[in-house]
């Protein structure tokens, strides 16, 4: 069996969060017919490296440190932003969990994005890497006290049961195209696992993985159902869905491979690592799917050593 590496705090709080919670909200505009001039000293003076172009509130394009170093080249400083800003503008949502918002910053390498609210479109704060960072560090520095006072024993829940076997189920629907539910179920566990005592280690893989196969069912399917079965030994969490099913298994597998419509991804998910990052999370994993009936996939995680030699033995 392939030793799992951990899932540090930042890879677990990136699916937690959202991009509301680590944007700029204090944002600097400028209209359409400001001239390129007008730049310098904003730029320089807000030590920013670029500035979302706002007509009657509407966004309607970016204008960056790049334009304005090849506007100063071709000595056309007098022109109107309107004529130098980029109007294909990549944006992102504030209720988008951040770990859409690091991936897109690292798939098309832009230095910032504009953050619109979902239901009014209306631009509400600016994100960047830097941003990214300061906001994890600032909740990595809450939640490491509360880990760090309590010490994390998950058998102890089954302690005071007495029963030759004992297995906790819990049981979550999914809505399929509600991406304002989207991740419900996943935090729901996580809550519910963080209150039986269980390690944060442990919970992160859970959390990541089973976020992952919560998305597959909103984006791909109608709807679902996540089941988590925990024993002494074990958390075992069984995903149902009523989608297409899936064509080819092992190209689904395949990291960045994703067959999300284009209306998916201008959500920002669909990014194609949901079946890997499960993959990477679990102790073991399977997968059926059946064309035109939908997906069934089981992953595993082991609470202690136990489980894992018992999985060993049985097989």
């Amino acid at each position: 069996m392939v030793e799992k590496r951990d899932i540090t705090k930042v890879q677990e709080l990136v699916y937690e969060m959202n991009v509301e919670q680590v944007m700029i909200k204090d944002i600097i505009t400028v209209g359409p017919n400001n001239l390129m001039s007008d730049l310098r000293d904003l730029l320089r003076n807000k030590r920013i490296s670029g500035v979302p172009v706002l007509e009657n509130d509407k966004l309607i394009g970016m204008v960056s440190i790049e334009d304005f170093i090849k506007c100063l080249a071709e000595g056309k400083m007098n022109s109107a932003i309107r004529d130098r800003m980029s109007c294909d503008v990549e944006v992102l949502y504030n209720d988008e969990p951040l770990v859409q918002a690091v991936e897109k910053l690292d798939r098309l390498g832009y230095g910032r994005f504009p953050v619109l609210d979902r239901k009014n479109r209306k631009l509400v704060g600016i994100i960047t890497k830097g941003d990214v960072i300061r906001g994890l560090l600032k909740k990595i520095e809450v939640d490491c006290h509360e880990e760090e006072i309590h010490r994390y024993r998950a058998s102890h829940v089954f302690e005071d049961i007495v029963a030759d076997k004992t297995t906790l189920t819990f049981q979550y629907e999914v809505v399929g195209k509600d991406f304002n539910k989207a991740g419900s179920a996943s935090s729901g566990l996580k809550k519910t696992l963080r209150r039986m005592g269980i390690s944060p280690k442990l919970i992160r893989r859970v959390a990541i993985a089973t976020y992952e196969a919560e998305m597959n069912i909103v984006v791909y399917a109608e709807g679902g159902e996540i089941t988590a079965r925990i024993t002494p030994r074990e958390i075992r969490i069984e995903v149902a869905d009523d989608g297409q099913g899936i064509t080819d298994v092992r190209k689904a597998m395949e990291p960045g491979y994703s067959t999300a419509p284009d209306w998916v991804r201008e959500l920002g998910f669909g990014a194609g690592m949901g079946l890997p990052n499960i993959k990477n999370c679990a102790d073991v994993m399977n997968m059926e799917s059946t064309v035109g009936k939908g997906t069934q996939l089981e992953f595993t995680i082991y609470l202690d050593e136990r489980g894992k030699n018992d999985s060993q033995n049985n097989n």
